[in-house]
């Protein structure tokens, strides 16, 4: 059983997609703090001056403890979210306009996670990913168990064997704790691509070169 457990990101770039290619269950940890810096609830695309500038969730304003669990959506999101579109090109597109994703994108009826899961699985389906998921959030675990034994202990309740994670991990993980718990740690090699939305090169690219680049740049 090959693992990963990874913070939901919005629409994020080609390189955490080799997490769905690589593993056997990808874990959606919400149960962790949101972090406002992070890619969680934004992405960047370029606007109508070709320079980068953030799409965010229209959420409502959270405590600064929150956990991704605890996010919801403002009254206004819709209407929020159009006005952030219509700045930026790519939303403007035919091969936007009319799609799957444009539903999704503006479904505010769900929880937050949710939304995102949905833009994951979409994504996962155009490239002919596996998307096999649970959420951490399910299996209530104290909030006494942090960091990498968190991560242990999810991994040791879906009885996983290998757990992967980017290489952005290596400072984090440490392999010889997951060996006491008969768990080996991997780390994903370097990503050399893009690390534009995976949306904007769904819309622009060919998606079995696209996929073959997620594949080709796993842990291998």
């Amino acid at each position: 059983m090959r693992i990963a457990i990874m913070q939901p990101y919005f629409l994020p770039y080609a390189g955490y997609f080799r997490l769905f290619h690589e593993t056997d269950l990808f874990v959606i940890y919400d149960c962790v703090q949101f972090i406002r810096r992070g890619w969680i609830h934004r992405n960047r695309f370029h606007n109508a001056n070709g320079e980068l500038t953030y799409l965010t969730l229209p959420l409502v304003k959270a405590p600064q403890e929150a956990l991704i669990t605890e996010l919801a959506f403002a009254d206004d999101a819709s209407l929020r979210m159009q006005e952030q579109q219509n700045k930026l090109p790519l939303f403007k597109q035919a091969s936007y306009l009319h799609t799957d994703y444009q539903k999704a994108m503006m479904q505010f009826s769900h929880h937050p996670v949710a939304y995102i899961t949905q833009l994951l699985k979409l994504c996962c389906d155009t490239l002919q990913l596996p998307f096999n998921i649970a959420y951490s959030s399910a299996l209530n675990l104290p909030k006494e168990i942090k960091g990498q034994d968190r991560i242990i202990a999810i991994a040791k309740h879906f009885h996983a064997d290998l757990y992967i994670n980017p290489p952005g991990g290596k400072d984090l993980y440490d392999a010889t704790t997951f060996k006491q718990h008969n768990i080996a740690l991997q780390f994903l090699p370097d990503y050399l691509g893009s690390y534009e939305s995976i949306l904007s090169r769904i819309l622009s690219e060919d998606i079995s070169i696209l996929r073959q680049e997620i594949s080709t740049q796993g842990t291998a």
